[in-house]
Order: structure tokens, then C-alpha cells, then sequence
């Protein structure tokens, strides 16, 4: 990947008057311009209307791992959206047919060379599809913007066994909590990490760099203690309908068979709030009106949420978020 230039290393040690600039070249700025066009045309192409959600809700994400960000209106009580996902689903319960949206997220997280706590989701719903029909399209559509490379797709069971020699799906927590901690990991849980705290921290610092780092790669079928809002497979071993797609060793995107099922969806949430409780983060309002959109009926489907910023970054070769957004967190 090129050098970055020398205002682009640490914008907190820049003078004062150097944070005007942007954090990104106008040459890039119009190659996110052109990825942007050809993203659209790609979705457009096959159908899909582009739709446009609320950034303000009166709701905030129940996942436990997400953290919203509070923007009181009028003294009331708002959260900026951590992805379009729920208002898009509603619109889905009505008969939008398939719709993709570019949605600016929030996310109160530590700004990092892959993280920026406002960014750019692309997030699309597929009706009728299937979740790894839908691998192949977000595949074929990175593909489109990047040019022409190897696809890979793997299983989530077989990747972890030829990593680390375990079943993600079966090994004890004994055994995921002593190869986490042979590769590093430093917990101040009071009861210790949780399964899925476990499998995240394996996945992201053993699993990902053992993939190979040119193929566009979706990893499938995940444990259930990660299936967030997608359907779970039913079987000797009930998986989740999941992917995540890969490309150097960075996550682009993820996807999911949607949970369609109303109690399923309660039983999420609630599980979910226990780990927030658990973690000693905050219990913030659920999106009733999700809830009631998914007891209306949500179709069949599949959905995916792909980060915008990291492909446009891997695209044009940038080592960065902040060389390809306009103004980064520090210049904001």
C-alpha cells in the first residue's frame, strides 16, 4: 500500500490550524465518488429501489456489543442510528420489495485506522433471496468496484478446526477459554468472557490472518450464541444463518437469513439486555415499532449491512479510514 503523507499519520499531534484540511486528497474524494455511482448502478441493475431512513430514532440498538449515541431532541430523549436495519425492515413488513440504502451510522467507539465513530453503510434487503445467494451478490459486487480476484467461500466450523483445532460450535468453554488466553486475550469480566466474547476474540486474532489475504472471502454459518437477528438453522447442530465477508484480512460486510419469527425476536432482545446488564452497559429503549412491523409479517429473506468506507479504503489502497472520508473524526 503507498506511504500516507505525513498530515494523514496522527491528526492529534498536527497544529491546531492543520485540522481544517481534509483528511482525504480531492483525487480520492472522486474515486469514492465514482465507487459510489458504480455501487448504485450495480444494486439498480438487479432491481433494487434506494431508500432513505430517519438518522434519529426514539429507540436504540439492543445488540451488546453496540454502543448508541444519545442526541436529545426538544428534551427528549434520541439515539443516532447504529445502522438503517430496523426503519429498513419496516419498510419491508409494508411490501417495499427490495431496497438498498448509503446510511450514514453512528457508533460511540475509540477512532482507529478501521474505525471512525460516524461512517458509511451500505445496507441492502433481498426478499425471497437466500442468505448465500446473497454472499454471492455482495461478492460480485465488490468485485465490480475492485476488479477482477479470487472469491473463496468458507465454513465458519472448518476455518476455526484447521486454525485452532476446535469445534466453535461444541468445544467447552474451558477449552475456548484456554486458547484464548494462549493467543492473548486479557479479560476483567468478573465472571470471565462469555462464549460468544470467546469465539469473537479467536476469530478476529487467530482466525482472520490465517485466511489468505488477496480472495474476497465469506465465512458462513456461525454459532448460535452470535446469531444476533439472523434465522437459526435447526439440526444436530443448529447453526446461524450468517456471513461475514472478508478481504485482507478486514470484515466488509454482514449478512444474515432475516428472523422473521415475532417471539424469536423477543427472545433475542431479551437475551441480548442480559449481556448488556451483564457488561454493565446501558439498557436503552427497544424499537417497539420494529416489533411491530416484524408481528405485521417481515418477508422471507436476506439482508446484509457492507462498510462502505473499508471497501472504498481497500479499493483504492489506502492503509486508512480517515484518507478516504472527507473529514475524519480529529478534523470533524
Amino acid at each position: 500500500m503507498p506511504a500516507r503523507s505525513p498530515d494523514q499519520r496522527d491528526p492529534f499531534s498536527l497544529p491546531a490550524a492543520a485540522l481544517w484540511r481534509p483528511s482525504a486528497t480531492i483525487e480520492t474524494l472522486r474515486e469514492r465518488a465514482r465507487l459510489v455511482r458504480s455501487a448504485r448502478a450495480f444494486l439498480e441493475a438487479r432491481g433494487l429501489l434506494e431508500v432513505q431512513t430517519p438518522l434519529l430514532s426514539r429507540a436504540a440498538s439492543h445488540e451488546p456489543h453496540l454502543a448508541s449515541l444519545a442526541v436529545p431532541v426538544q428534551g427528549e430523549p434520541a439515539w443516532l442510528n447504529t445502522s438503517p436495519e430496523y426503519a429498513m425492515k419496516r419498510l419491508l413488513a409494508v411490501g417495499s420489495g427490495p431496497i438498498f440504502q448509503f446510511s450514514t451510522a453512528f457508533r460511540d467507539e475509540p477512532p482507529g485506522p478501521l474505525h471512525n465513530p460516524e461512517f458509511t453503510l451500505l445496507e441492502w434487503y433481498r426478499p425471497t433471496m437466500g442468505y448465500r445467494e446473497l454472499l454471492a451478490e455482495v461478492q460480485a459486487l465488490i468485485l465490480e468496484l475492485a476488479g477482477p480476484r479470487d472469491t473463496l467461500v468458507i465454513d465458519y466450523r472448518q476455518a476455526f478446526r484447521r486454525t485452532l483445532g476446535l469445534d466453535p460450535h461444541r468445544a467447552s468453554l474451558r477449552r475456548l477459554r484456554e486458547a484464548a488466553q494462549t493467543h492473548g486475550l486479557v479479560s476483567t469480566a468478573r465472571r470471565g468472557p462469555a462464549r460468544a466474547e470467546l469465539l469473537d476474540f479467536l476469530y478476529g486474532a487467530v482466525m482472520l490472518p490465517d485466511l489468505p489475504g488477496e480472495a474476497v472471502i465469506g465465512i458462513t454459518d456461525f454459532p448460535v450464541c452470535q446469531a444476533s437477528l439472523a434465522r437459526i438453522r435447526p439440526g444436530r447442530t443448529p447453526m446461524a444463518e450468517r456471513f461475514e465477508v472478508i478481504w485482507r484480512g478486514v470484515e466488509l460486510a454482514n449478512g444474515y437469513q432475516e428472523l422473521t419469527d415475532y417471539a424469536g425476536l423477543l427472545l433475542r432482545q431479551a437475551v441480548d439486555l442480559n449481556e448488556r446488564r451483564r457488561h454493565r452497559r446501558p439498557c436503552l429503549p427497544l424499537d417497539l415499532r420494529l416489533n411491530e412491523a416484524v408481528a405485521a409479517g417481515l418477508p422471507e429473506g436476506s439482508g446484509v449491512a457492507l462498510g462502505f468506507d473499508r471497501l472504498v479504503m481497500l479499493t483504492l489502497g489506502k492503509a486508512t479510514l480517515a484518507e478516504v472520508l472527507a473529514f475524519d473524526h480529529p478534523r470533524a
